[in-house]
């Protein structure tokens, strides 16, 4: 028996080693006891997600189990995190509301950027054709006076004429003694040798010198007309030129422009002579001042804002053109509905590339819950960066551990920041693009011959399937989406994806073939709805099936409220589940449009059991 005792001792002695000491330790850590409510997933591949212990079907390590949905203190689905009263307390999550960046004096803060005056940009041309021999400017940035030779060239039109120059000349003298007829000719012929020079560029001051000359010049000497500091080269020496080709581009950069970045509705606050402050990160110790020259009449449709000009003294020549600046402009005190743009603190969003996301906190219930949101942020704007897109006045965003909930969620295989849509992709920043009434009941029979493609689809109807494509196509080449430029831009890629999957459909020989074109159909249907709406005079809906595209889950769109599945027809009707519903008119969320990331994660709710 003592035997006995040593071994089952020995046995547990690991277990106890393992065990927390610490009572206020072991609160902190969310329970991860294996249930029949656990899911397992993959360390190296989150978006693996299955009921039962295993092996991961991508690279074969063993499955981990997944926090219990049920437990009290931390749940989640693959778009949000619940968390309880101690876990945020834990966590030490802080929270601040979206708000309008006002004050009692009203200071409008803009981002810009150094660039020449254009009023002063010159260019040195060559005056005639020929070879460069030489450049006497060879880099940028060089300070050149008008007058100073920059270039010396061989010029074959030059050299002949200076020759008959010459031969007038000798003429004339040697006619001195003639009749007069003769000597009147050889001075006309003389004044015509002269004329053309002047005609092929040559100034006066050398036209003289050239007539004291015994032989033709071989070079030929290019000044500059102005002064200035040399911004570009465009010649070589070796090339060939021909008259009026630009040699180099300078500048008088005594006085610059500060271009500024204004949004729409920054514009009524703002207005010509405007005194400006500027304040460079290169010269901390040093402001400017100038003043508001110009504003844009348009606004840049991708961007949405308005350049502003401003006009800055620069004798001294401490600012450079390229330097970016900081404009503060004071426009007033603030009035009742005289409100700045929506703003986040900087500490708020978290940035892949361009891209970036923004946890807000949201009502599961009656529990807490935080969900990311992919937003639009124009230029940051001292420790608050302007929001463009993706959240409205009173969102409250997680400005202190959102990073750890991001981190949290990646690892249950949600919609994470590192599984989002990539950031290189354009068109997960195209926002709902606006058409009139006429043009959107155009995309009505283009959504109708998809809707009849699902239906078939879903019952496995072959020939109805192909002759629903067929229609789809034709639909397809009678939309004609030519205004505003972004809904031309958007359409056609829509439409050449559409006209390609749906040929790819109508000549399919079995059920198998049109189920692999329908998921980069739907695809491209999404983006329909995404971008101009729903066309229909009733709901569509966006469902979605994890068991589709080799166990990555796919989406459609269907018209009725109960799933009918068309990536398994009979086989597997009601699998999958709706995701949204899109009344008349209405847009899907641009988080809904699907890419080839292999990094995006499908918004689902899990699979079902």
């Amino acid at each position: 028996m003592l035997i006995i005792g040593f071994v089952f001792g020995a046995a547990l002695a690991p277990f106890r080693a393992c065990a927390p000491t610490d009572v206020h330790h072991a609160e902190a850590l969310p329970s991860t006891e294996v249930t029949d409510e656990t899911l397992w997933t993959c360390s190296m591949h989150v978006h693996v997600r299955q009921s039962a212990p295993g092996q991961c079907p991508i690279c074969g390590m063993e499955l981990i189990p997944i926090t219990s949905m049920s437990d009290p203190a931390v749940a989640s689905d693959t778009q949000h995190l619940i968390l309880s009263d101690r876990a945020r307390a834990l966590a030490q999550l802080r929270t601040t509301p979206v708000q309008h960046q006002t004050g009692a004096t009203a200071q409008l803060r803009l981002l810009g950027r150094f660039e020449p005056n254009e009023t002063t940009l010159k260019t040195v041309a060559a005056w005639t054709g020929g070879r460069i021999d030489r450049l006497h400017l060879n880099v940028t940035g060089e300070q050149v006076r008008a007058g100073q030779a920059i270039a010396t060239l061989y010029s074959p039109e030059v050299f002949a004429a200076h020759q008959d120059l010459l031969v007038a000349k000798q003429q004339v003298l040697r006619m001195h003694q003639s009749p007069l007829a003769s000597h009147q000719a050889a001075g006309a012929a003389l004044d015509a040798a002269r004329e053309r020079l002047r005609l092929l560029g040559v100034p006066n001051d050398q036209l003289a010198r050239m007539e004291q000359h015994t032989r033709p010049t071989r070079a030929i000497t290019i000044r500059s007309p102005f002064s200035g500091t040399v911004i570009e080269r465009l010649a070589t020496e070796g090339s060939y030129v021909s008259t009026g080709t630009p040699l180099y581009r300078v500048a008088n950069l005594s006085s610059l422009w500060l271009q500024l970045d204004a949004y729409e509705n920054d514009l009524p606050r703002l207005s010509v002579r405007q005194p400006v402050l500027i304040t460079v990160r290169a010269l901390p110790s040093e402001s400017f001042e100038g003043n508001v020259t110009f504003i844009d009449p348009t606004v840049d449709a991708e961007r949405r804002t308005v350049h502003v000009r401003v006009q800055v003294d620069n004798r001294d020549h401490h600012l450079r053109p390229g330097m970016f600046a900081e404009a503060t402009v004071a426009t007033g005190n603030t009035t009742e509905g005289d409100d700045g743009p929506l703003v986040v603190p900087a500490t708020a969003p978290l940035f892949t590339g361009r891209r970036a996301i923004v946890y807000v906190e949201v009502q599961a219930g009656d529990q807490v819950a935080y969900e990311p949101r992919t937003v639009r942020l124009g230029p940051r704007l001292g420790e608050v960066y302007p929001v463009l897109h993706g959240l409205a006045l009173g969102d409250r965003v997680v400005t202190r551990g959102a990073f750890a909930l991001d981190a949290d969620l990646q690892i249950r295989g949600g919609a994470s920041m590192m599984a989002s849509a990539d950031d290189l992709d354009d068109e997960i920043w195209t926002p709902p693009i606006e058409i009139n009434p006429t043009q959107r009941q155009t995309l009505t029979p283009v959504l109708a011959a998809y809707l009849t493609i699902q239906a078939a689809l879903a019952d496995d109807d072959l020939a109805g399937v192909k002759a629903a494509a067929s229609a789809l196509s034709t639909a397809t080449r009678r939309v004609d989406l030519q205004r505003p430029k972004e809904a031309f831009k958007a359409w056609s890629k829509i439409r050449r994806r559409i006209l390609g999957h749906s040929r790819r459909i109508a000549g399919a020989e079995n059920l198998k073939s049109t189920r692999q074109g329908f998921e980069p159909l739907s695809k491209a249907v999404i983006q329909l709805l995404t971008y101009f709406g729903n066309p229909m005079a009733y709901t569509v809906r966006l469902a979605f099936c994890p068991m589709a595209s080799g166990s990555d889950g796919a989406l459609w769109v269907q018209k009725g409220s109960e799933i009918d599945n068309s990536y398994f027809g009979a086989s597997m009707l009601s699998c999958g589940e709706v995701q949204q519903e899109l009344g008349p008119g209405s847009f899907l969320p641009t988080s809904s449009v699907p890419t080839t990331s292999a990094n995006t994660a499908i918004p689902t709710k899990g699979p079902r059991p």
